[in-house]
């Protein structure tokens, strides 16, 4: 498993941006597909996007589709979220998600193994 950590949260207003990193472990990085979920109060973890190992294609929510932006860099071990045109309803705790290898559809959360401790994101009105 690798060990991740969010950063790049914070309080922005509605129409705003902000970009989170999620920094990895290991020599392995290249060979993760990472994916980023969110959990707004009382409400279930979602996925948001994601990227893969291998040809890094991604995948999006349709909520964000046209305003987030998911790449990585392997040579910092760092997978990005630019978010961009922020809505209050993007306000959540945003985490971080690997797993080794992963193909196909990247939106179940039970497919991940290594989870951040996630980064508050919060959009006022």
């Amino acid at each position: 498993q690798v060990q991740l950590v969010e950063s790049g949260g914070g309080l922005v207003q509605a129409g705003g941006s902000l970009r989170l990193s999620c920094a990895a472990s290991g020599r392995t990085f290249s060979s993760y597909t990472l994916s980023w979920f969110r959990q707004a109060p009382g409400k279930e973890r979602e996925f948001v996007a994601g990227i893969m190992w291998s040809g890094g294609s991604t995948q999006y929510a349709d909520s964000v589709k046209g305003r987030f932006t998911i790449s990585r860099d392997n040579a910092k071990n760092t997978v990005y979220l630019q978010m961009n045109s922020l809505k209050p309803e993007d306000t959540a705790v945003y985490y971080c998600a690997a797993r080794w290898m992963v193909t196909g559809r990247l939106d179940y959360p039970e497919i991940y193994n290594s989870w951040g401790q996630g980064t508050q994101v919060t959009v006022s009105s």
